[in-house]
């Protein structure tokens, strides 16, 4: 099959690095997911390249478990970013029409979305993603499409995702050096909320929490628009930790405890359930109470939902979002979590499985996959030019043209 008909996410996570591989059956509907590898994360920290070496070769390993498994020689993928070092903020761009007859074409709207970014940034980072939220014409808000509408004056307002060069250029680098061309990056809770969110729960307004291992990533939606996104610097690699310090074990059996016994809700676990932790790790000895254990994963639970709580304060959605909370990442599968993170958010919540593909993959009906599925599926509609963000970073590191993905993207929209 042709190279545009095979869609790689390359979801490179602070705990596992996790390739999909999707195939374009036909010219409509979704791609489906035939292949996928897994290799544990090395060389990574929250999100963030320490050791350029063992992340090359953990890539590579999940590479190789991924062309073994569809029989395929991967060369390029579109690839999720992700740390604390993501920040976001609101632009605003204004520009005149310019066709004498007033009415608004798809090079009015690149040149107002450029506009928007004539905004101060420090000179070690770089924009990420341009989103254009809505447009107004001539005093006329709330806008999603002004193309062929007639006016004077035309603006919009966008968020404007911008990341640490030196993390850019550190993740890229890692990435050619493991043989791969990079179709795009993308914003890791953005990949999730593709493969995980429906138009509707778009509309209603809805928060997708990505609880990674080192970071916890979320995105708001409210009209079908992006309202906010932020990347927290804490995980559910956290929880492992605080269990280390707690049972005074080592990282490795805390982490096997953790994956075994631990439960998100301390009031679900009987007292007198002891666990042996020299059948977990034979250098271990003694017992410790499931009870505790679960103390310890619900405290840190508690602050990361408190994390989000604040961001959702601040745009003064807390409690709400009709469309409630979706849970996705490996951190989500804990048990109990649903009901923590209700009572915690006051909202409805629910595990984020993805469900827009097809596949014949059991492992991939996983909450730690919805990034990577979300990437093919980023994939897909970026190929096809209907992408609706702008990746500035990647026109200068990839030599990719702007104007070109715009055009593209309101081509889509038009009958």
């Amino acid at each position: 099959m042709a190279r545009e008909h095979i869609y790689v996410g390359l979801d490179v996570g602070s705990s596992q690095i996790r390739v999909v591989v999707g195939k374009q059956e036909s010219e409509l509907g979704s791609p489906s997911i035939i292949g996928v590898g897994e290799a544990p994360s090395v060389g990574i920290r929250r999100g963030v390249i320490v050791d350029i070496d063992e992340a090359v070769s953990a890539i590579s390993e999940a590479l190789e478990k991924a062309e073994r498994m569809t029989g395929l020689s991967i060369d390029h993928a579109v690839v999720s970013v992700g740390g604390a070092q993501i920040t976001a903020q609101e632009s605003h761009g204004v520009v005149a029409i310019s066709r004498a007859d007033g009415e608004i074409t798809e090079s009015d709207v690149v040149r107002v979305v450029d506009a928007s970014q004539a905004i101060s940034i420090p000179p070690n980072r770089e924009i990420l993603h341009v989103i254009p939220k809505t447009f107004t014409v001539d005093g006329q808000t709330g806008i999603k499409d002004p193309v062929g509408m007639s006016g004077i004056r035309l603006e919009v307002d966008c968020q404007i995702i911008q990341a640490s060069v030196p993390f850019i250029k550190n993740l890229t680098k890692c990435i050619l050096q493991a043989g791969l061309e990079i179709d795009d990056l993308v914003l890791a809770p953005l990949a999730a909320a593709q493969s995980v969110l429906t138009k509707k729960q778009k509309e209603l307004g809805v928060v997708v929490i990505d609880l990674g291992g080192g970071t916890t990533g979320l995105v708001v939606f409210e009209e079908g628009e992006l309202v906010t996104s932020n990347i927290l610097p804490v995980g559910s690699m956290h929880v492992t930790n605080d269990l280390a310090i707690g049972l005074r074990t080592s990282v490795d059996t805390a982490e096997k405890v953790k994956l075994q016994f631990a439960q998100a809700q301390a009031r679900e676990v009987k007292k007198d359930f002891d666990i042996d932790l020299a059948k977990i790790d034979k250098q271990e000895e003694g017992k410790v109470s499931a009870k505790h254990v679960a103390e310890i994963a619900e405290a840190r639970l508690e602050e990361i939902f408190e994390l989000v709580n604040k961001e959702l304060k601040y745009i003064g959605k807390d409690g709400q979002l009709p469309a409630g909370a979706i849970l996705t990442g490996g951190g989500a599968k804990l048990p109990g979590i649903v009901e923590l993170a209700k009572k915690e958010l006051r909202l409805p919540v629910t595990l984020g499985l993805p469900g827009s593909v097809v596949t014949v993959i059991d492992r991939v009906d996983d909450p730690a996959f919805a990034t990577g599925i979300g990437l093919v599926l980023w994939a897909h509609e970026y190929l096809l030019g209907s992408s609706r963000t702008v990746n500035k970073f990647a026109k200068k590191v990839l030599e990719n043209d702007t104007v070109d993905k715009m055009r593209k993207w309101f081509k889509s929209f038009l009958p």
